[in-house]
């Protein structure tokens, strides 16, 4: 691949020492203290566990940058203009019922802009990271969205409502909308994690992928490693996404206006 930035380094040491003890702890899931910080919104302890050490070893590299963090929230550093967002486990939930499909995620951001971002799933020891204007990756191997140019071929993923995420009406909203894609597409995939989604998207897994009720940490590091492997990110009403409006609309260049107008009629 090409040449890693410190920074990009730095964050890669980061998740893999984070990683020994989170593989210990799904080893052990059926053991692991878990509270509910909600309905069907689950946090472990090794959320908690892997979040510090990622904060930490960060930390002890670029002591000056903030964060913005799933578990500990914001913290400010003295470097106004770099943070790192962090998702310690995206898909908690798999993580917590045995299922083999979660990740860490952490982005840089710069300026207000991603710089770079990695993905890892400690389990499959599949790593995806892009950096800007370098490329997107996958364990070394350079890695680019599908080239599929039809809807009645492409397989789409997105994250279905739950118990205590969206109201009535968001769910209604949604079945308009996954009946809408089915009808007209090779079929859609819900594997819970956001992370991976936007990394199998970079990576010509999927076709395009869509979701509402986001967190910036959900799909900071995954928004870069699409547009790095040449796909478009926006919101779903076609807008520039900003991290912090909570939908997200990804495909690649040949599908992502018909996804989106596939959607948006549905909405309607």
């Amino acid at each position: 691949m090409a040449l890693r930035s410190p920074n990009l380094n730095v964050m890669i040491r980061a998740a893999r020492e984070a990683s020994i003890k989170l593989k210990r702890d799904y080893g052990e899931v059926d053991q692991l203290q878990v509270s509910k910080k909600g309905p069907a919104d689950y946090v472990t302890a090794a959320d908690i566990r892997t979040e510090k050490i990622l904060r930490g070893e960060l930390t002890k590299a670029r002591p000056d940058y903030g964060f913005l963090m799933e578990e500990a929230g914001i913290v400010e550093g003295t470097d106004p203009d770099r943070r790192w967002i962090i998702d310690p486990i995206d898909g908690t939930t798999n993580f917590v019922h045995g299922i083999a499909h979660f990740a860490m995620s952490i982005a840089l951001q710069e300026h207000g802009r991603i710089t770079a971002g990695i993905v890892f799933n400690p389990i499959s020891e599949e790593l995806f990271c892009a950096e800007l204007g370098q490329g997107a990756y996958l364990n070394d191997r350079r890695i680019r969205v599908s080239s599929r140019g039809a809807m009645d071929n492409a397989v789409f993923a997105t994250g279905i409502p739950f118990l205590g995420r969206g109201s009535e009406g968001d769910h209604q909203t949604f079945l308009k909308e996954m009946g809408a894609v089915m009808a007209v597409s090779s079929g859609i995939r819900r594997f819970g994690s956001a992370a991976l989604d936007l990394a199998f998207v970079a990576a010509g897994r999927y076709d395009g992928f869509w979701e509402t009720g986001l967190q910036p940490w959900d799909i900071a590091a995954g928004v870069i490693l699409v547009r790095e492997a040449g796909g478009l990110v926006t919101d779903i009403q076609g807008r520039d996404l900003r991290l912090e409006a909570g939908s997200i609309l990804t495909a690649n260049r040949n599908l992502h206006q018909p996804l989106g107008q596939t959607l948006r009629q549905a909405r309607k």
